[in-house]
């Protein structure tokens, strides 16, 4: 399901990996990644993120998580053309058990390698 956006002008990075179950420091790898994917910065150089580039890494998270595209297939992939209707997001039943399966599998990597 597509995650509602609340409607006002900027996020911070905490935000936005709260709405997109994205964590703030793989944001930050896909900005050097990704060339339309620049947020603003504050004058503290806080990141400050605007609609499009959570709808951005919505569509990233897409590619690269559901569609098992390369962070060079997806690259290529948003220069093919705009991006998909929010109803692209959705993912099927099977895409969030795969989703979760996933999850799971990196938990347990996680825990093995600190041991």
């Amino acid at each position: 399901m597509t995650p509602q956006i609340p409607d006002k002008l900027y996020f911070k990075i905490g935000e936005v990996a709260e709405l997109t179950g994205i964590k703030p420091h793989v944001l930050r790898y896909w900005e050097s990644e990704f060339a339309p994917f620049r947020p603003a910065k504050s004058r503290n150089q806080q990141r400050l993120y605007r609609r499009k580039d959570i709808e951005l890494v919505l569509r990233l998270k897409d590619l690269l998580y559901n569609q098992g595209f390369t962070i060079s297939g997806a690259r290529k992939k948003l220069q093919e053309g705009p991006d998909p209707s929010p109803a692209a997001f959705c993912p099927t039943p099977e895409r969030r058990l795969l989703e979760e399966v996933r999850r799971d599998l990196q938990r347990l990597r996680l825990s093995l390698e600190s041991n």
